[in-house]
């Protein structure tokens, strides 16, 4: 039937007959056919994104060696430092500017705390793998310390955000590591105790992070270093001592309880800060009641940067006095307030309120995302610390000038460097690479920087090369200060 030959010849039907197989010839055995080979097994790897993240970040040594990270020498054309710091000046309350000197004058480490800007445009030359990260942009060890969560633990944790921006991870690592050397030098020991430091806070760097690479965004998301974490690394028992003894007087009263004594009292029966220039004084630019009034109008453009539910905190408060306050080294002539509220029962609450400017590293790193510069500060700091002040926001004064806001002195414990014996700055070091790491990876990829680093220790070794060979470059910087004041081109002002 012609459907069953269609179907045949569409190899549907039904199977015809095989023609017989031709007999061989008398004698010979018939061939067998040939067989074709087996065809080769295709090459599947099921390769998992996190190894691939891994095997990606492992391949930048080839762009970028481990080694040569611990390299560093003054380009010809580097720009003058003092020319640097110069620069930063532009818009630092003028009277102001000697102390910031003044202070940087006093170590080749003060100095080094207080050039964040120099050391941003040194590094921009150096090498990097690529690999950004939330950075903290001025990562020396005195912006590590102890502070208190809203839950009233105590955490170890960066502190300082004034210079945060994405930028590459290395940056901060390479200011802190060479922050190590100096403190050491400082404190007296050998370059060869400093490098074990900086070597010291590498590897605890690159042994957290890879473990921080393993975990779930959200565990890396809620993981904290606490005050305990910290202690249980000194091996002393009387450093431990005291070191439990701080935390324990920390949590005894909250920060402002302890600051108003020191700083406020009874002015013409009405409560007020006191005066201690030229470190705290009121503003002469107008008189008392114009001076409240921006406060007040200020307080406004702050409390709209907070959520509903600190909104209702702050409006427990009110205001009563404000006052400029000199802080820091790098910070010094930039303005910064600290005001002081009370609850309807007396309750003292001190905020202080800080200018924000370009981050350092923003000619480097690229603009910031934020148009507000302590916009800018707020959400780098939220987005790098396990927990932040309740009262942290941002703020535009009056004259336009733009900062953040966050509360004075709660429970923050700073390190006292200048009397750490050896080995206890040494686990100092270490408690400071953790800590970076786990910034690091809740902000950055930890499974591509992991890769990059390796389980050996040829980047450990790297920055205890760059620790000793940045901080001869600070201190040649601090020298050039230092003749520039003695010559008279920089003002200083030597505080008693």
């Amino acid at each position: 039937m012609k459907h069953e030959k269609d179907a045949a010849a569409a190899g549907e039907g039904p199977a015809q007959p095989a023609k017989p197989a031709k007999k061989a010839k008398s004698g010979k055995k018939a061939k067998a056919p040939k067989s074709a080979p087996p065809p080769a097994a295709p090459t599947i790897t099921h390769q998992s994104p996190g190894a691939e993240r891994l095997a990606a970040g492992k391949a930048l040594r080839d762009k970028v060696a481990r080694e040569s990270q611990g390299n560093w020498k003054r380009d010809k054309a580097r720009v003058d430092p003092l020319a640097i710091l110069k620069a930063d000046d532009a818009g630092r309350v003028e009277r102001l500017v000697p102390i910031r000197y003044g202070r940087m004058l006093q170590s080749p480490f003060a100095f080094y705390r207080g050039s964040a800007s120099v050391m941003a445009a040194d590094l921009a030359k150096s090498s990097a793998s690529g690999l950004r990260v939330q950075a903290c942009g001025d990562c020396h060890l005195m912006n590590f310390g102890g502070f208190a969560t809203p839950e009233r633990n105590i955490l170890f944790d960066m502190n300082d955000f004034d210079e945060t921006l994405p930028a590459p991870w290395e940056w901060d690592l390479k200011r802190l590591v060479a922050s190590f050397m100096l403190a050491a030098r400082s404190n007296g020991f050998s370059d060869d105790d400093g490098r074990d430091m900086a070597v010291t806070c590498a590897r605890a760097y690159r042994k957290r992070l890879r473990d921080f690479s393993e975990m779930s965004p959200l565990d890396i998301w809620y993981a904290r270093v606490t005050d305990r974490d910290v202690i249980g690394l000194l091996k002393d028992d009387k450093v431990r001592e005291r070191a439990e003894k701080r935390v324990a007087k920390a949590l005894e009263e909250n920060g402002s309880d302890l600051a108003y004594p020191q700083l406020a009292g009874m002015v013409g029966g009405q409560i007020r800060i006191l005066d201690a220039p030229p470190l705290i004084y009121h503003p002469t630019e107008w008189n008392a009641d114009e001076f409240q009034a921006r406060l007040e109008e200020t307080l406004v453009t702050y409390r709209e940067s907070l959520a509903d539910d600190r909104r209702e905190l702050l409006d427990r408060y009110r205001l009563v006095d404000g006052a400029v306050k000199v802080v820091g080294i790098g910070s010094v002539g930039t303005m910064c307030l600290i005001v002081l509220m009370m609850s309807a029962a007396n309750e003292p609450l001190f905020l202080q309120w800080k200018e924000a400017r370009a981050s350092v590293l923003e000619p480097y790193a690229g603009k910031s995302r934020y148009d507000h510069p302590g916009q800018r500060v707020v959400m780098g700091q939220r987005l790098t610390q396990p927990a932040s002040d309740v009262f942290l926001g941002w703020v535009t004064g009056k004259g336009g000038r733009k900062g953040y806001v966050r509360q004075l002195r709660d429970a923050k414990i700073k390190p006292l460097v200048e009397i750490m014996e050896q080995e206890t700055l040494t686990q100092f070091a270490k408690a400071c690479g953790w800590v970076l790491a786990r910034a690091h990876a809740k902000s950055g990829d930890p499974l591509m920087i992991t890769g990059y680093l390796g389980n050996s220790d040829a980047f450990d070794e790297a920055m205890g090369k760059f620790a000793g060979l940045y901080a001869d470059q600070a201190e040649r910087d601090h020298a050039a200060l230092k003749a520039a004041i003695r010559a008279g081109s920089i003002e200083a002002h030597i505080e008693e």
